[in-house]
């Protein structure tokens, strides 16, 4: 399996850098007038993936910070996964025939799990799929919508058809700098065999050491956003820490 990797997140919201309190669109603070700035700078001090989500997308079904992401995609030596608004084969093809390096599928795995599997089927790895979980509940439609499957059992359903990396957010934790989820991020990796990325309370660089000690299993790495934008932990020094 690979290192474990730091994925700074850039949410976008009417083309700017936002981070919400646990998905609440009411509840924004704006970090940013220009994603490609951000993501720059993020490459700067080194990071080798960036995490781009368009939240307008998530929240319409549709693409709406297409240009954004595509922009850093063609302009920046770094990988991109995304996710926000895919909710049909069209908009995952969008993506990845224009280089994005990862696609996640969130509500869409939930809606139409066959058409989800035929996208892995065509992508394999290129295709992640994210588990956002309300109480061990996925959650589909940008937070709102609480689904009857549990994170484990998506996940199992999905390693099965060949899924290789699960993206997985608690959204009680998620911009509120509590620290990770950490046992429930362990279980779902132990329960699918598969690569878990943590997402959401992240709070320092201690919470990613600790999220590293289970790098061997199959905890790939974790998605960083407030606690960046904040100055709570310095990109540069992270990165150091989990690399040396």
């Amino acid at each position: 399996m690979s290192s474990f990797t730091i994925y700074p997140a850039i949410d976008m919201k009417n083309g700017k850098c936002v981070r919400l309190e646990q998905g609440d669109f009411d509840k924004e603070t704006i970090y940013g007038d220009s994603p490609f700035e951000v993501a720059k700078g993020f490459k700067d001090q080194g990071a080798e993936w960036i995490h781009m989500v368009d939240l307008d997308g998530a929240k319409e079904g549709k693409r709406i910070n297409a240009d954004h992401i595509l922009s850093v995609v063609n302009e920046l030596s770094v990988k991109v996964q995304m996710g926000g608004g895919i909710r049909n084969k069209e908009d995952a093809a969008y993506y990845l025939d224009r280089g994005v390096d990862r696609v996640i599928i969130g509500s869409l795995a939930i809606s139409n799990p066959e058409l989800t599997k035929e996208l892995v089927a065509e992508y394999g790895s290129k295709i992640a799929i994210g588990l956002d979980a309300r109480d061990g509940y996925v959650a589909t439609d940008g937070w709102l919508t609480k689904s009857d499957r549990t994170a484990v059992e998506v996940g199992q359903y999905f390693a099965e058809a060949g899924v290789e990396t699960f993206i997985y957010t608690d959204i009680s934790k998620d911009g509120m700098m509590s620290g990770p989820s950490t046992d429930q991020i362990v279980d779902l990796a132990k329960q699918t065999g598969k690569e878990v990325i943590a997402s959401g309370g992240v709070r320092n660089i201690a919470d990613l050491v600790e999220l590293k000690r289970y790098e061997n299993q199959n905890v790939g790495g974790a998605i960083v956003g407030k606690a960046i934008y904040t100055k709570e932990l310095p990109l540069r020094q992270a990165l150091d820490e989990v690399n040396s």
